[in-house]
């Protein structure tokens, strides 16, 4: 089983900045892909970006220039900037790790951004 630890979310004004950190342990190899995901109310649950083992990252084009992934990769730690917010970011962003075919998701935290 994979455990993540994920912080870094708040309440913010728009216009603000926010970064996230999630941390996997337990279970873990050494080929993967780690990134967020979000999730808004009443919304279905929606990529935002990730970083794989290799070094690689990929955004959705929607949230480029505004949202920064990087990693440690030997410390299985995946950072999300997040500068601008607007309040359609509110959103729980969830953390996920993929390896072997296999998803495991983090609980989860909460950002706000008021108007």
């Amino acid at each position: 089983q994979v455990q993540f630890v994920e912080s870094g979310g708040g309440l913010v004004q728009a216009g603000g900045s926010l970064r996230l950190t999630c941390t996997a342990s337990g279970t873990i190899f050494d080929s993967y892909t780690q990134g967020w995901y979000r999730q808004a109310p009443g919304k279905h649950r929606e990529m935002v970006g990730w970083i794989n083992s290799s070094g690689y990252v990929s955004v959705v084009d929607s949230l480029k220039g505004r949202f920064t992934i990087s990693g440690d990769i030997g410390k299985n730690t995946v950072f999300l900037q997040m500068d601008n917010l607007q309040p359609e970011d509110t959103a729980v962003y969830i953390c996920f790790r993929e390896t072997r075919g296999v998803d495991s998701w983090g609980q989860g935290t909460q950002v706000t951004v008021a108007s």
